[in-house]
């Protein structure tokens, strides 16, 4: 992983290689295997009383180390967050010690511990025992610039969850408004469907097609621009309502705000006009909004939207 600020040292990367080598000398695999994780980092911070000198098991990745001598503390990073754990060489003895010492930043290791609240109160985990899972090869960016290049970002989106929480946010928010929207048609009676991604003709839309071949038929096929032709065929077929959330392709221009590839929410429905889809689509986004974010207000490019339906503010 680059960090996306500076070249990449090849003695660093070339150490890290050797410390894959002297792990697997000492009867270490540097990739690890199966690990039981049972707690998770947000999940202990909320629940703190019921954690306290409670044993847990947790993994995630090393994105800090601090200390000297016969103790060290470190921030594992998992999924829900971060949590700060604490390696002393009596409680893992000399050998253990040395090899969590010898850790690297970016390293994801599972930990079993016990809970408690250091003297400045940080909920932090006293490791008994560690295991090395996947050994990092590559630095993550620098800690006060972080990963700034945006289009670096968008290329390298791994490296971008790891160094910029809240990006993942912006995921988890999109779950959250498939599932909503979902749930939203299913009751206006709407059926979910797939249909074709690779078609005889690149209709419904007005886009320049990827264009591939299909060596079965000896036929040039199109990735779709758009479900409208299949999804018009389902009505004809006797299908009342459908729609459909899936992905397009459109072989144009690229950029942050235009990707060739993304998805679309198309829906039909027989026996209504306009004015019936007008009134689905700002019920659609209002309601979906409101589950969503908890208010029909958001923010948007610093400017707030309401999207409150007609009728319902």
């Amino acid at each position: 992983m680059p960090d996306g600020n500076r070249e990449e040292s090849p003695d660093l990367f070339d150490i890290r290689l050797e410390k894959i080598e002297e792990l697997r000398s000492s009867g270490i695999d540097p990739f690890g295997s199966r690990f039981p994780v049972q707690q998770h980092a947000a999940e202990i911070a909320a629940n703190f009383p019921d954690y306290d000198d409670r044993e847990v098991t947790i993994a995630g990745r090393l994105i800090a180390k601090r200390g000297h001598g016969k103790a060290s503390f470190g921030d594992l990073q998992d999924f829900t967050g971060k949590i700060q754990v604490y390696a002393r060489l009596n409680d893992l003895g000399s050998d253990a010690y040395e090899l969590y010492k010898k850790l690297d930043i970016g390293d994801i290791i599972g930990v079993r511990g016990t809970v408690f609240r250091t003297r400045k109160q940080e909920i932090t985990v006293a490791i008994k025992t560690f295991e090395v899972l996947s050994k990092s090869l590559r630095p993550l960016p620098e800690k006060w610039h972080g990963l700034k290049d945006i289009d670096l970002r968008y290329r390298q989106r791994y490296l971008d969850l790891i160094v910029n929480p809240e990006v993942k946010g912006v995921f988890l928010k999109r779950i959250e408004i498939i599932r909503a929207i979902r749930h939203h048609l299913e009751g206006y009676g709407f059926l979910e469907v797939e249909t074709p991604m690779m078609q005889p003709l690149a209709g419904g839309a007005a886009a320049r097609p990827f264009i591939t071949h299909h060596n079965a038929l000896d036929m040039e096929l199109y990735l779709r621009i758009a479900p409208e032709l299949y999804l018009k065929r389902l009505l004809v077929g006797g299908f009342e309502k459908v729609f459909e959330i899936n992905r397009n392709f459109r072989n144009e221009g690229i950029s942050t705000k235009h990707n060739p590839e993304f998805t679309m929410l198309e829906l039909y429905q027989a026996y209504g006009d306009c004015q019936d889809m007008m009134t689905i689509t700002e019920d659609l986004i209002s309601t979906v909004t409101q589950e969503v974010f908890g208010t029909t207000k958001i923010m948007y490019s610093d400017q707030e939207i309401d999207f409150t339906a007609p009728g319902q503010g």
